[in-house]
């Protein structure tokens, strides 16, 4: 089975939102994937992105192959030059883990202030 990374159209009509998604490559754009790796949605300025980076790598290593759009949101990401680079998986997920334990710091703080 061939895996893909790429866009899977979602909201309304007008009204583009895309998941990134690992999908078999015979199944049809908006149809069956495998796992969810993040979202993208173009409408914002500036585009709003939010990559799983540990899972892009992880497909990445596995085989996958992006597409010309999601291999553009994945450098944006930084989980394109993690892959290039060889840095592991366990590493993105605990500098994941260490910016959202920060990010939950500072909304604390800013609650309490």
């Amino acid at each position: 089975m061939a895996v893909r990374l790429r866009l899977m159209r979602m909201g309304k009509k007008k009204q583009p939102v895309y998941r990134v998604v690992a999908a078999d490559t015979r199944s049809p754009r908006d149809g069956r994937f495998i796992q969810i790796v993040g979202t993208y949605n173009p409408r914002t300025e500036p585009s709003l992105i939010n990559i799983d980076n540990a899972k892009a790598v992880r497909w990445l290593r596995e085989g996958a192959q992006p597409s010309e759009r999601v291999q553009k949101i994945l450098e944006l990401s930084g989980a394109w030059s993690a892959f290039k680079d060889g840095t592991s998986v366990e590493d993105l997920e605990a500098a994941a883990a260490k910016a959202a334990e920060a990010e939950a710091v500072e909304t604390a703080e800013a609650v309490d202030a």
